[in-house]
């Protein structure tokens, strides 16, 4: 579950310090899932999230991952960066220059198709990462 990103060039933060570091270092645009053992994430998700990357001409700087449940001090301290949003897993959020800009929530993964998902972030990254209607 966690290979599955790691493998399509998402970096692990396994550490509470690591999520510092990566966050307060931040430029540029990030892509940042929050991951689970749950079957949305594994259903629609990750799928999605992966889908999108391949598809999308217009891409995030840098990709990052924290696993809920596994890594809990990591991702309490990613959920940090993450607020005003309350603690959901998975969830996907986009940071612009370490400033969150798009966030979506589990209850916007369940019941939805990884096409779906894919889909809404393809326009995220239209929106957010393309530098030239930035």
């Amino acid at each position: 579950m966690k290979a599955e990103l790691l493998n399509a060039g998402f970096e692990d933060l396994a550490t509470a310090g690591q999520v510092v570091d990566t966050m307060e270092n931040a430029e540029g645009t990030m892509l940042v899932v929050v991951n689970s053992v749950c079957g949305c994430a594994a259903g629609a998700a990750r799928p999605g999230v992966l889908a999108a990357l391949q598809r999308s001409e217009v891409k995030p700087d840098k990709l990052v991952t924290v696993f809920a449940g596994v890594d809990q001090e990591a991702t309490a301290k990613m959920r940090e960066y993450l607020l005003p949003y309350p603690p959901s897993s998975p969830s996907i959020g986009i940071f612009k220059d370490g400033e969150l800009v798009h966030f979506i929530e589990r209850h916007h993964i369940e019941g939805r198709s990884a096409q779906m998902i894919a889909q809404h972030l393809e326009m995220a990254f239209e929106e957010f990462c393309d530098e030239a209607k930035a």
